[in-house]
């Protein structure tokens, strides 16, 4: 048996982060699909301005679920939130559309990449601007700052995305969700199916656009090792509730996220076997 079952031990922000203004604050919501299957059961998080806000857990955990919720994509998939309330600069959001949610701010880069195929990366990262009312020239301008933080995407610029690499694809939805001018976007998977190397880079530029442009993130990473190191804040989600949440800073020494996200424990690194245990083991959600 654990010590101490897992629990919130902050405010929904890191010391870095005191004093800002919340974004994003999601309230004890319930997502159910098809009108039977419980996904979320009384998630709630907070998302602070300038902030990049990691949402860690395994397959299935409610990760996806948690930002479709949010950006208002539930409804393709005959999901809806039941429960609880999500709000956007203190304002009821999760009645909007989701085109609605991107002028006021908030975009989703969606698990899988979803770059139109058919289109060069360029008439892909342009379609992230179909919203905007302030011209040609900003468009313009920031597309050339797409280009300096993705040069590949210079370099591919007119070639059809369906022929471009897994990375340059995430590459692109990054740069298309940049296109749109958000305040906030809502990052899902970004690892998923890229190589060491390729998701350092894609990390160090969520870094960078968070530094030097001002975005704020919410993301969602089942490779919790890699999110902590550049995660201000992190909320670990279990069968569809939060089940601890903290500063990165924090969560990267914590012996439990150590030994069953980690794959670490004071005695080294454990075993899948010794690991998986832990299913049977934990007690937080009884």
């Amino acid at each position: 048996m654990l010590d101490q079952p897992l629990e919130s031990h902050g405010d929904g922000v890191a010391p870095e982060l005191k004093g800002a203004e919340t974004l994003l604050e999601v309230t004890n919501i319930e997502v159910i699909y098809n009108h039977v299957i419980l996904v979320l059961k009384g998630v709630s998080l907070k998302v602070p301005k300038g902030g990049i806000t990691a949402l860690l857990g395994g397959n299935g955990a409610g990760k996806t679920t948690t930002l479709k919720a949010i950006s208002n994509l539930l409804h393709s998939e005959r999901g809806e939130v039941t429960k609880g309330t999500i709000a956007y600069r203190g304002e009821r959001v999760q009645d909007l559309s989701p085109s609605e949610l991107v002028e006021r701010g908030v975009i989703q880069v969606m698990e899988g990449r979803h770059c139109f195929e058919h289109l060069t990366v360029e008439e892909n990262l342009l379609t992230g601007s179909y919203t905007r009312k302030d011209g040609k020239g900003a468009i313009a301008a920031d597309l050339e700052m797409v280009y300096e933080y993705f040069p590949r995407l210079k370099e591919r610029r007119t070639s059809q995305a369906g022929y471009t690499s897994g990375g340059e694809q995430q590459m692109t939805a990054i740069g298309r969700a940049l296109m749109s001018r958000p305040e906030t976007i809502l990052l899902d998977e970004p690892s998923m199916g890229l190589a060491p190397q390729l998701v350092e880079q894609i990390f160090d530029i969520v870094k960078r656009l968070n530094e030097e442009q001002g975005v704020t993130f919410l993301l969602a990473e089942q490779n919790t090792n890699v999110a902590l190191r550049f995660a201000h804040y992190g909320y670990i989600l279990e069968s569809g509730r939060v089940v601890m949440d903290g500063p990165a800073a924090d969560l990267r020494e914590n012996p439990d996220v150590k030994e069953f996200y980690l794959g670490m424990s004071e005695e080294g690194r454990k075993s899948f076997r010794d690991v998986r245990s832990y299913r049977r083991r934990k007690r937080w959600l009884s």
